[in-house]
C-alpha cells in the first residue's frame, strides 16, 4: 500500500517544536508518530507532505532511514493511497478498506482517506482547494487512530502508548540479568551495553520500563513503569523517572522527571522537577528548574499562545519548551507554561506564562534574542556533543523564526 502522510494547514497546534520539524517527528511513546505510522500500516512506499520549508529536512534526516521506497511533496499517482495525518496516533494494526473512503474530524478536517486521486497535491492539503475538500464527499468511515490537537494530548496519552510499544517491540530488547539494583515485576527490558548503578529500582509493577541501548543508570535511581530511557541515555544518580516519562537520544537527566516526554540532546542533570511537560530537542534545563503542573483550585489549566488562550481540559498540565530553549538556576514555570523556540530565562521571579520564540526573559521582562546570538549559542552547545551544526540546522532555525510569529500570534 502507498502511504501518504500530510501536515496540513494545523501544523501550528503543535507550536512551539513543530516549528523545526513536520508534526509526524513528534515524539511519543518509545518513538515519534511516524514510528508508529510504519509500524502499524506496514506500507510498501511512503510519500510525505510537508510544508516546503521542511522539504530538506525530511531530505536529509528521514528518508535515508527508511527500508522503504519514500519521496517528498510528490502528488499522489495511480496506486490507490492512504492519506493520513501526521498528528495521527495508533494503536493498533490498521486495516485497508474495500472501497475509497473517508475519516473526517468534527465535519471540517480530513483525518484520513483512502483514494485514487492522480494528481492530488500537498499543496491541496496545505491550503485545502476544492479538490481535498471534495475528498467529504467519499463515504464515510470511522477512524482507525487518535487525532492529536496538541502537544499536551500526546503528554496524556504517552502511558498508554509506552505500554503500546513495549509490548509490540518486545522481541527487539533483553530481559536484565540479575546485579547490585532492585527489580519488581518482570516487564524490564534492556538493550545492548546498558549499565545500572548499584541501589537503583526498576519498579515495573504498573508497566514496561524500557532501557535502550547504551544508557547508564545512575545508583539509587528509581524507575518507574511505564517509562522509556532512549538510545546512549544517561540518569544521574538519585534521579526519579516517574511513570509515563519517555526519554529520548542522548539525554542526560537528574533530578525528578514525571508523566512527559523528553525529546533528544536535553540536558538536566541536577535537581529539579519537570511534571506533564513536552520538552523538545537541545533544550537544557538549569539545576533547581521547577514546573508546577496543577493550579492550586486543581481547574482546567489554559496554555497562551501569543493573544489565545487554549484550554488543556486538563487539571495537571507543565510547560511546552520548544527545541534550543534553556532555563537558568532556580526557574519556575507556572502551570500551561509555554515557552518558544530557542529562549533563554534567567529571571528570578515566577516566568510568564507565554515567551515568544527567540526571546530572552530576564527580571526587565522579555526582549528580543538576535538570530546572530540565537546560531551562535546553538554552534557552542552542538561542539560540546561533538556534533557539527550545519547548513541544515541554520536552516531549520531561520525556519523557526520565520514561522513563529504567525503560529504564535
Amino acid at each position: 500500500m502507498h502511504l501518504v502522510i500530510f501536515e496540513g494547514g494545523k501544523w501550528d497546534g503543535f507550536a512551539p517544536v513543530a516549528l523545526g520539524r513536520p508534526t509526524f517527528m513528534l515524539n511519543c511513546g518509545m518513538g515519534t508518530l511516524l514510528d508508529r505510522h510504519l509500524r502499524l500500516i506496514k506500507p510498501s512506499r511512503v510519500t510525505f507532505w510537508v510544508r516546503p520549508s521542511l522539504l530538506e529536512y525530511c531530505r536529509q534526516r528521514v528518508l535515508p532511514k527508511l527500508k522503504i521506497p519514500a519521496a517528498v511533496n510528490q502528488p499522489l499517482d495511480d496506486e490507490e493511497s492512504l492519506i493520513i495525518g501526521g498528528r495521527t496516533l495508533h494503536f493498533q494494526q490498521y486495516e485497508t478498506p474495500d472501497l475509497n473512503t473517508v475519516s473526517v474530524e468534527h465535519d471540517q478536517f480530513i483525518r484520513e482517506a483512502y483514494v485514487q486521486r492522480p494528481g492530488l497535491s500537498p499543496q491541496d492539503a496545505l491550503q485545502r482547494t476544492p479538490a481535498w475538500l471534495s475528498l467529504m464527499d467519499l463515504p464515510r468511515t470511522s477512524p482507525q487512530a487518535r487525532w492529536a490537537n496538541h502537544l499536551w494530548d500526546l503528554v496524556h496519552w504517552n502511558e498508554e502508548s509506552l505500554v503500546n510499544d513495549a509490548i509490540t517491540q518486545a522481541d527487539q530488547f533483553n530481559k536484565l540479568p540479575a546485579g547490585a539494583y532492585h527489580i519488581v515485576g518482570d516487564e524490564i527490558l534492556v538493550g545492548q551495553n546498558v549499565k545500572i548503578g548499584a541501589g537503583a529500582v526498576l519498579d515495573a509493577s504498573r508497566g514496561p520500563v524500557v532501557i535502550a541501548t547504551g544508557v547508564e543508570v545512575g545508583p539509587c535511581s528509581v524507575l518507574t513503569g511505564p517509562c522509556y530511557v532512549g538510545p546512549y541515555s544517561r540518569l544521574a544518580p538519585f534521579s526519579g523517572i516517574g511513570a509515563g516519562t519517555s526519554i529520548g537520544t542522548q539525554c542526560y537527566i537528574g533530578g525528578n522527571i514525571d508523566n512527559s516526554i523528553i525529546c533528544d540532546y536535553v540536558d538536566k542533570p541536577h535537581e529539579g522537577f519537570i511534571g506533564h511537560s513536552y520538552v523538545g530537542d537541545w533544550v537544557n534545563i538549569g539545576a533547581g528548574t521547577m514546573t508546577a503542573n496543577v493550579k492550586a483550585t486543581y481547574g482546567d489549566i489554559s496554555i497562551m499562545r501569543g493573544s489565545r488562550a487554549a484550554k488543556s481540559g486538563r487539571w495537571s498540565l507543565g510547560c511546552v519548551i520548544g527545541d534550543h530553549s534553556k532555563t537558568s538556576i532556580g526557574t519556575r514555570l507556572p502551570p500551561g507554561c509555554y515557552i518558544g523556540y530557542c529562549c533563554m530565562l534567567t529571571g528570578s521571579g515566577l516566568a510568564p506564562k507565554f515567551i515568544p520564540s527567540f526571546s530572552y526573559w530576564t527580571d526587565g521582562g522579555v526582549q528580543q534574542l538576535p538570530m546572530k546570538k540565537a546560531v551562535e549559542v546553538a554552534k557552542r552547545v552542538f561542539s560540546r556533543r561533538n556534533r557539527e551544526f550545519t547548513s541544515l540546522d541554520d536552516q531549520l532555525m531561520q525556519h523557526a523564526a520565520e514561522s513563529a510569529p504567525l503560529a504564535e500570534k
